[in-house]
């Protein structure tokens, strides 16, 4: 399987880009929040990959870290058109989404499925390996 970049000019040309694009012509915004302690405490720096897999080839829409907020927001992601017949359910698009977290070596993966016009926040809890430490048993004399 190789890997494109979505925004990449040669994969642009490929037939695959066109037909997927075709089939999603709109788009849905993704906004990430990475936290521990039940969403007390955001996590910086965790590596964001949003991917979805085309005619065997891992294409990658996104590739970045969250802020000091633990936030990425706004990731623009193509959607299929909005049918307007209240007796279907809509169609949408599933993509990967991948959160590295390099200083405890944590990797975890979603699937999330995104509609057009809408904004999606995908919350992701990290549990850091000093936090742990920081709760130990002998910290707090039992």
């Amino acid at each position: 399987m190789n890997t494109y970049n979505f925004n990449d000019s040669l994969y642009k040309e490929t037939e695959s880009y066109k037909n997927f694009i075709n089939d999603n012509p709109t788009t849905a915004n993704l906004n990430i929040r990475t936290s521990a302690a039940n969403s007390a405490i955001p996590i910086s720096g965790v590596r964001i990959i949003v991917s979805k897999e085309i005619d065997n080839n891992k294409i990658i829409f996104f590739d970045g870290e969250t802020d000091e907020s633990g936030m990425i927001n706004n990731i623009k992601l193509p959607t299929p058109r909005v049918v307007s017949d209240d007796l279907e359910a809509p169609n949408g698009t599933t993509y990967n989404i991948e959160a590295i977290y390099v200083e405890d070596n944590i990797d975890k993966n979603y699937k999330i499925l995104m509609y057009p016009d809408i904004c999606v926040v995908q919350n992701i809890n990290i549990v850091p390996t000093m936090m742990v430490a920081s709760w130990s048993v002998d910290e707090y004399g039992s």
